[in-house]
């Protein structure tokens, strides 16, 4: 039976086909290559087309499946290097251009691929001048960009990439009507696929993102994207074993990837494994950032195995990046007080302890820090954890979170308002403004969000949460504007936080 090629296939077509008339030098390298990049097998694509060119160096159409793979991988000198070998055999035009520019982005140039992109106006031009827009963070450019090359006729990758965006910036309606334009195009490829899973997701449709990663690993089998999205989801779950069943599959295919090392980091953890955290991770000691999941798990490990000094000392870095964070606060809170040091422990972990919304973590820290201290507010903390109030507030709390997981908002407003004390409070005030924002009650969510930013001005959050707010409503666009810039300029990490300003450049 003839093999039927999809439309995502078809576009390969001409480059297949030049593939196939390699002379003997291809040799099955060449095949293998074709082979792998149809099923975007890109990593495998690279090292036979490699292999390949060994044997044929200067065969154009081998160069530029390579290119494109590298292109793929994010392997921006490789492309580079290929580039330069493509125009020695004599290839030039305006796809090899974009080529170019796209490589020179991947390399942290973003000037010069908007130099290399000029007015280009494919799907790929303006995938490459949105993208870059957004690296020199000029985000209404970069949203002007993607919304024309989408109202064009836009490609895959175009799409999928304001599809991500988008999801960032929890626009789910505008990622669900780019995931439709994706499915036209290429219902079955993988970052179709990926698109979908992770907007079923972020919607709260746990069994459907399931069901569409587990087609994507049948699907992809090479690939490591489903099988660690799978992982995640279910580490959700709580189903650690299976989520770690799923990691080491992806370690099969990539050892060294990044993002199989961050998860299998993140599932040893969670197995209280610190051993195998810390070893896993000592070697890249010198590279990691203090904030990141690795740099924040490493130091936890090196608490736990008994090194509170070096733990500290990461800690303190990550929350002069991140003050905010409750994770790195708690986390400095136990190191400083592993290190005998009671009364830093207590002023590092007041500002949680002494919120509404504090749990039992942050309180027995504080209760702890304070008696190490000998400071009489280790009375206080004790009289609150054993209160009736405290028990309220916490049942208040999990129902509020509850019903913040199932989307029924007024539901979470009205447990949030049984917290004692949530009027005073910036967090519950900002609990509420979101489920007041997401319930379309406008005037409430931006009063609540204010509110919250009265009470803690510099907290990055609240600034956000205060533009957040307007930018739902379409309300107050310069105050939305300025809000979400200095969010984004005291958080500058913050992936929602820009993707929320991109969105800012053409709202209102």
């Amino acid at each position: 039976m003839p093999m039927r090629l999809s439309r995502h296939s078809l576009a390969l077509a001409p480059l297949l086909l030049a593939l196939a008339a390699c002379g003997k030098g291809g040799g099955d390298h060449a095949a293998n290559a074709r082979a792998a990049y149809a099923a975007d097998d890109f990593a495998g694509a690279r090292v036979e087309a490699l292999a390949a060119l060994d044997g044929d160096s200067g065969n154009a159409d081998l160069l530029v499946l390579l290119i494109q793979s590298q292109l793929r991988l994010g392997d921006g000198d490789g492309a580079q290097a290929t580039l330069q070998r493509l125009v020695d055999a004599g290839r030039s035009g305006p796809e090899l251009t974009r080529w170019k520019a796209e490589a020179a982005l991947l390399r942290g140039q973003a000037r010069q691929a908007l130099d290399w992109v000029g007015d280009d106006r494919s799907p790929s031009g303006w995938r490459i001048r949105a993208a870059a827009l957004y690296a020199l963070k000029d985000y209404p450019g970069a949203n002007e960009a993607y919304r024309q090359g989408m109202a064009g006729q836009p490609d895959l990758q175009l799409a999928r990439d304001y599809a991500r965006m988008l999801i960032e910036a929890q626009d789910w309606t505008g990622a669900a009507n780019t995931l439709a334009t994706m499915q036209r195009l290429a219902p079955k490829s993988l970052d179709t696929q990926l698109i979908a899973g992770e907007l079923a997701l972020k919607q709260g449709r746990r069994d459907e993102a399931a069901r569409i990663y587990d087609a994507a690993i049948a699907d992809h089998p090479k690939r490591i994207e489903p099988l660690l999205a799978r992982a995640s989801l279910a580490d959700m779950a709580g189903k650690v074993d299976d989520a770690a069943g799923f990691v080491s599959r992806a370690a099969a295919i990539a050892p060294n990837d990044s993002r199989v090392v961050e998860l299998g980091v993140q599932i040893a953890a969670e197995k209280g494994d610190w051993e195998k955290v810390r070893t896993t991770l000592a070697p890249m000691e010198a590279d990691l950032d203090p904030r990141s999941a690795n740099g924040l798990k490493y130091a936890e490990a090196l608490l736990a195995l008994n090194h509170p000094e070096q733990a500290r000392a990461i800690f303190a870095k990550a929350a002069l990046l991140s003050p905010q964070n409750p994770y790195v606060r708690i986390m400095l809170g136990e190191s400083e007080l592993a290190t005998g040091d009671g009364a830093g422990a207590l002023r590092t972990i007041r500002p949680l302890a002494d919120g509404v919304t504090a749990g039992p973590r942050e309180l027995d820290l504080a209760l702890r820090a304070a008696r190490a201290a000998n400071d009489p507010a280790a009375a206080q903390y004790a009289a609150r954890l054993s209160s009736p109030a405290f028990k309220a507030g916490q049942q208040a709390l999990g129902e509020a979170n509850a019903a913040l997981m199932r989307q029924d908002w007024a539901g979470a407003i009205a447990a949030v308002q049984r917290i004692p004390g949530y009027e005073n409070d910036a967090d519950a005030q900002k609990l509420i403004a979101f489920a007041c924002s997401k319930a379309g009650r406008a005037d409430e969510a931006i009063a609540h969000a204010d509110r919250a930013l009265e009470l803690a001005p510099r907290n990055p959050d609240m600034i956000h949460l205060a533009g957040l707010v307007r930018l739902e409503a379409g309300r107050d666009r310069e105050v939305m504007v300025r809000l979400l810039k200095q969010a984004s300029e005291a958080d500058p990490a913050n992936r929602l936080f820009r993707a929320d300003l991109v969105r800012s450049g053409t709202a209102g």
